[in-house]
């Protein structure tokens, strides 16, 4: 028997993004329907390393990674849970003194943003970081940011956003979807037909195939982060860090595991499924221990993969289709969505009920990508 559903919104991807969007928009009073082919959170939003942070991000991101920084202290307000939110800090460690200068140089552009970065010199590391055994040529300090547990987060949106009215429906892969000319209809699952008058494409590594059946080829690719824990040791590392030109990054939680991350896992077969990569695992512990010696004897505890969407110019897709009214896209944050993403919801939700975002993205326009196609096509 075929379930029908009308909607105001249907949203296609129940990872942050897209639960965000969905709590947003419900309450807010409209009709919400939320799709995942598996479950809520369980990709990329799920998958990642848990920083919530603004700093090193693009430029054009700030504005709307502060209004993120806005949300994030309300979380258990807004679903039910803290979700291990901590503003720790963020620390990014310059081993040479070209990389501090790349510091420096970030440090004056994002100062109209209010980030407060702090910048710290070679000398001062070993008094300011007593914990951090590795020499470096300075540091940049971004006090406010921090780190949060996605395995939480993520699925509590979700969660947050069935509470309050939201039909979600999970393991129910999408179909058919297709524009009547006053709306979208999607065919979802094995019984579930859904009519509304907007849509939002959030679907992770797998927006592309939906974008393009509006006509919007994006040269999206898949990236599978490699993520390893430790077993709990005693709590030394105070904040959340990486390394400029680095590809390390870690954090210990409040139980005393490390959760650190760097290079890639291994695609399968398939594509849309991946597997640790025991060179990424051995690497990132190895970088791990040249930063923290007490950690050589540590025992790796777990080790992960998973997918995620990566665009070539480092940006996510935000805003409106080009080709079809109604439409709207939300996807490709290059495994640095987790922070911004309570923030992208609110955006959707002024999408579709104004079609305006008050804050800028006009940076993350899926024309782009079609203006790119055109100037090349012409200079052949």
């Amino acid at each position: 028997m075929i379930q029908r559903i009308s909607a105001d919104v249907t949203i296609i991807g129940g990872g942050l993004v897209g639960s965000s969007a969905a709590l947003a928009m419900r309450k807010a009073g409209l009709a919400v329907v939320l799709i995942d082919k598996g479950f809520c959170g369980a990709q990329a939003s799920g998958v990642n390393y848990g920083g919530v942070r603004r700093q090193g991000r693009p430029p054009e991101q700030l504005p709307l990674s502060q209004r993120a920084h806005g949300i994030w202290p309300r979380l258990k307000a807004l679903v039910g849970i803290d979700g291990e939110y901590v503003p720790s800090g963020h620390l990014k460690l310059a081993r040479t003194e070209a990389d501090f200068a790349k510091l420096e140089a970030y440090a004056e552009i994002a100062k109209p943003y209010g980030l407060d970065l702090e910048l710290v010199g070679a000398a001062a590391l070993k008094t300011r970081f007593p914990w951090l055994s590795a020499a470096g040529a300075g540091a940049s300090l971004c006090p406010g940011d921090g780190h949060a547990n996605p395995r939480l987060v993520s699925p509590a949106f979700a969660r947050a956003a069935e509470r309050a009215g939201v039909k979600v429906f999970e393991q129910t892969p999408v179909r058919d979807v297709r524009a009547t000319g006053s709306g979208f209809a999607v065919l979802a699952g094995e019984n579930v037909e859904i009519r509304s008058r907007q849509i939002v494409n959030s679907a992770g590594a797998w927006s592309d195939t939906f974008a393009a059946q509006f006509g919007e080829s994006v040269p999206l690719t898949r990236i599978y982060p490699s993520m390893v824990v430790t077993e709990p040791l005693p709590v030394r590392l105070p904040v959340s860090m990486g390394e400029q030109g680095g590809s390390f990054y870690g954090r210990q939680v409040a139980r005393g595991n490390y959760v650190m991350g760097g290079g890639r896992g291994a695609a399968l077969a398939d594509p849309d499924f991946s597997r640790p990569s025991v060179t990424a695992a051995s690497s990132v512990m190895q970088r791990a221990i040249a930063l923290f010696p007490h950690l050589a004897n540590a025992q790796v505890i777990r080790f992960w993969s998973g997918t995620e969407a990566e665009m070539p110019d480092g940006n996510p897709v935000i805003g409106a289709s080009q080709t079809t009214p109604g439409l709207f896209h939300a996807f490709g944050f290059c495994g640095a969505g987790f922070q911004i993403a309570p923030a992208v919801g609110e955006v959707l939700l002024e999408l579709v009920a104004t079609g305006q975002s008050t804050t800028p993205i006009d940076a993350f326009s899926i024309g782009r990508f079609s203006q790119v196609a055109a100037q090349t096509a012409v200079s052949l």
